[in-house]
């Protein structure tokens, strides 16, 4: 299975282009989606899910394009959207049982015998006989995955999965994709969140304002911002102008002042070490530095490869 996303625009009808001639192909594995609020994710996944219709250009799914080919293209898709939500009145297993049997699993031994063994994969097992309106945060997410991968779909997406969950359900969280990860199958993970897209993703794509801004590898994205993110020590009157100079990335206190990381070309004014950086650093660095005012010169620097 192999998604070629092809002059994808959407435009709603207040005006506001959500998305705007997005080329981007995507291959199987762990893809993440990355950018802020309002970058375009979730009219894409919308899109991608059959839930809305582009303004113009299209998705294929190898061969199939979800302009003509809806019912083959449902087929092999699984979904988590970011407001999950269930029927109130069915317990944990009636929940997922419902849901294999919308993947097109018949047989009621059969069905029973999957979902037993789903929601012992995302550890429901011991709740199963649970309302679902009862779970916890988490464990409704667990639920949520469960339905979208029962079926066993060539094609996973998950938008903001790990939203309002704390770090162990996270961590959860993104085993369980992991795990459910083959050569043959396309896992779309959408999220704001960098450390879930460097800890599960080989590959992703940032969006801003519903054009493609990176396409490359976590490790590509870092490269970038080696030499740019910088560790110093300020005190309380240098902090104000530190925020008024440089983007800042963590402001920790310290016996007599602040210990700060921030990104920039060229560190003016005051001492400091270059550190190490890792995908979050790299994600301020290109929101707050490169898509801004510096973004001609640098792509132009680095030779317009990495950048529409």
């Amino acid at each position: 299975m192999n998604i070629k996303i092809q002059d994808l625009t959407k435009v709603y009808p207040d005006g506001h282009k959500a998305l705007n001639g997005l080329n981007l192909n995507i291959e199987p594995g762990m893809f993440g989606l990355l950018g802020p609020n309002g970058a375009g994710k979730t009219t894409l996944m919308r899109i991608m899910t059959l839930l809305q219709n582009p303004s113009s250009g299209t998705i294929f799914f190898d061969d199939y394009d979800i302009l003509r080919d809806r019912k083959a293209i449902r087929s092999v898709l699984g979904y988590l959207p970011q407001d999950f939500r269930f029927f109130e009145k069915l317990k944990t297993w009636e929940f997922l049982d419902y849901g294999a049997g919308l993947a097109g699993i018949k047989g009621t031994r059969k069905r029973s015998e999957i979902v037993d063994e789903m929601l012992r994969k995302v550890g429901l097992y011991e709740v199963r006989d649970r309302w679902a309106n009862r779970l916890s945060g988490g464990m409704k997410r667990r639920l949520g995955i469960a339905q979208a991968i029962i079926g066993n779909p060539k094609v996973i997406i998950v938008d903001e999965p790990t939203r309002g969950l704390d770090p162990e359900e996270r961590i959860r969280f993104r085993n369980i994709l992991s795990e459910v990860s083959d050569k043959d199958v396309i896992i779309i993970l959408s999220t704001h969140i960098v450390g879930d897209i460097s800890s599960t993703c080989k590959k992703l794509a940032l969006l801003n304002k519903g054009e493609l801004k990176f396409e490359g590898s976590p490790d590509d994205m870092i490269e970038l911002a080696q030499g740019k993110v910088w560790e110093i020590f300020v005190t309380d009157p240098e902090l104000q102008q530190i925020k008024e100079k440089y983007p800042i990335i963590s402001t920790i206190p310290s016996e007599g002042g602040w210990e700060i990381q921030i990104v920039t070309e060229k560190l003016e004014g005051f001492n400091g070490k270059a550190i190490i950086p890792n995908i979050e650093h790299a994600y301020v660095y290109f929101m707050d530095y490169l898509l801004k005012d510096k973004m001609d010169m640098y792509s132009e620097k680095i030779g317009g490869d990495l950048f529409n």
